[in-house]
This record gives C-alpha cells, structure tokens and sequence, in this order.
C-alpha cells in the first residue's frame, strides 16, 4: 500500500516571519562547524554549473549531511553579480533536505537569505576563536550578498567602536552604511577607499563582488594582531599576505584545494598554502583539537567557502520553526 508523502515549502516570506534570532542561527553553524571538527557530517565537493551565458554567472552546488539530526541535504545557489541592476540579489539559492534513513524529502526552502546569514555567521563562528576578544575596529570592503550579516553578527560578538565600510560604487555603499544605522548603535563610517577601509582595522573582511582579480586588501595595511577574513570568488589580496600570518585557518582543506574560484585560489596553486602551512580546519578549533589564538599579536586569516553543512544546519532550524508554527506549505509528493 503506498504511503502519502508531504513535504514543506518555505518561501523566503515564509522564512521571515518566523522570528528565528540571530542567536538561533549563530548557534545552528558553530554547531555544525563542532560536527565537521569531530567527523560528525559529511561535505561532499562543491560542484560549478558554468551556463553558456557570456560571463553573467554561475551556479554553486553544494551537498553534505549532518549525522546527529540524520538529516542530508543539497542546495543550488547562483553567483550572477550584476543582478542588482534588475534589482535582485546577487545569490539566490534554493535548498532541499533529506531524511538520511529512507531518503524521504522534507522540505523545499528559499535558501537565498540562509546563504547570507550561514555565511555572516560561519565569519563570526571563526572571529570568537580567532579574533582578539578586544578587537574594537571593523573594516569591511562589500556592500552586497552577504556584507550585512558579517557586520551585524560581529558587531554581536564584539564590542565595536566603530564599523568602516566601504564598495566599488558610492551608492551602494551610501545605502549599506543607512541599512546598518538602523539596527547598530555602533559609529558608521562610510570610506571611500579600501585602504581607509581597512588600515589599522582590527577585524578585516573582504568580501567584494570582483569580476577580475585585484589586490583590495593589501599586505602592508594588516597590523600585528589582526584577524582577516578574505572570501570574495575572485581573489582581491595580494600573493604575499600569507607571509605575514602567523596562522592560516580554513573551513575545509579540501575543498579550499578544489575547483577554480576562491579568495586564496593564486595562494593554492602556488604552493603558499599547503596542508604543511595550514594551521588548522576551524573544526578543529572548535572541537579544542588545534588551538585558536594563543596571542594577542598573532595575525590569523580565516578562509571560508561555504560548506552544505551550515545551510543544512540553519535551514534545520527554520524547518522546525516552521513545523511548530504551521508555516509554509504543504506539498504531495506522492
């Protein structure tokens, strides 16, 4: 006798009103990042869907599966940076998760803002380990995609003094600084540079929307001290930034080798980042298997892809938000 299957759908509308916290969704990824350190997931290689498109963009596709909930999932995002022009984000994504045991699909979710906050949270998850606690100056360079989530949880984390933002057009940045006003106390300054950006910045974030690479964050504006956080698709840093780390920390070594775009790709195939000169996986971290920052002089680069398991993770707990709310809708799958 066949068995009716229902499965939940989730709009980003219906994800917005659910009230999840920013503490729910921090919680949600430092706990996935503790199950990869302690061999509790699985992250499958990201894969690229490159269309014949003439450069407008390209499609993510990330897979993974997290073992205490049993739950597996995958999510398509695109990366098309000049979608707002027509006035859409630059990564829309859509994920989709699995029972583990019987393969039975759960829900179909809007991964779009799960992409930006999983990402936000994933740099501050890596700032509470790696950061000085006393870290009072945040430079970010990006307007974009992920931009508000990185600023808004570490200005969570952290006691901040003053946020320094900055992006290619004046508008775009004009506008993030107001977004930012409206939910921070936090001093806003808006630069008209990078090097304003991020000179003698405690937490430095690039996160740029680059077609072509260019070197953004320059190695002479990094103080001893500071924690970096570079992750744009193409590379905006130059090729001897690593020289002055004293750790390299990356959410997944393998896939920090794998596939052709990444903040550190030129670094990879250069041999300047190898697993002899990586620090650690934050995972690692997390779990107490590598330390974190043992001094205050230390300047550590955290590098960050984005792994399935955190937007397995977060999307979990937006589904069951949405089981005990009733949200969404219910679809026949068979």
């Amino acid at each position: 006798m066949d068995v009716e299957l229902w499965l939940r759908f989730l709009s980003g509308p219906d994800i917005d009103s659910l009230g999840v916290s920013n503490a729910d969704i921090v919680a949600a990824v430092e706990d996935a990042v503790r199950a990869h350190g302690a061999g509790r997931a699985v992250v499958e290689p990201r894969v690229h869907l490159v269309p014949d498109n003439h450069g407008a963009g390209h499609f993510n596709v990330l897979r993974g599966h997290l073992s205490a909930p049993g739950v597996s999932g995958v999510k398509v995002v695109g990366d098309f940076v000049s979608n707002y022009a027509a006035g859409l984000p630059s990564e829309l994504g859509l994920l989709t998760l699995y029972d583990a045991e019987t393969g039975v699909p759960l829900a179909i979710m809007d991964a779009t803002m799960i992409t930006a906050c999983r990402t936000g949270a994933m740099t501050a998850v890596g700032a509470r380990y790696l950061a000085r606690p006393a870290a009072r100056v945040l430079g970010h360079v990006g307007a974009r995609g992920t931009a508000f989530w990185n600023v808004v949880l570490l200005d969570e984390t952290f006691d901040l003094e003053e946020i320094r933002v900055t992006s290619r057009r004046p508008e775009s940045r004009e506008a993030f600084a107001e977004q930012l006003a409206a939910v921070t106390d936090t001093p806003i300054r808006v630069a008209a540079s990078a090097e304003e950006t991020f000179d003698g910045a405690d937490i430095l974030v690039e996160a740029s929307r680059l077609t072509v690479p260019e070197p953004l964050l320059r190695t002479a504006w990094v103080r001893p001290g500071a924690f970096v956080v570079p992750y744009g698709t193409v590379s905006a840093v130059e090729l001897d930034l690593l020289d002055v780390m004293d750790k390299v920390v990356v959410d997944d070594w393998r896939e920090a080798q794998a596939g052709t775009f990444g903040a550190l790709r030129p670094h990879v195939d250069t041999g300047r980042l190898s697993a002899a000169s990586l620090h650690a996986e934050l995972g690692q971290v997390v779990t107490g298997a590598r330390p974190g920052r043992e001094r205050d002089d230390e300047r550590i680069l955290f590098w960050h892809r984005g792994l399935a398991i955190l937007d397995i993770a977060v999307g979990l707990a937006i589904l069951r938000r949405a089981e005990q709310q009733g949200a969404g809708t219910m679809l026949r799958y068979r």
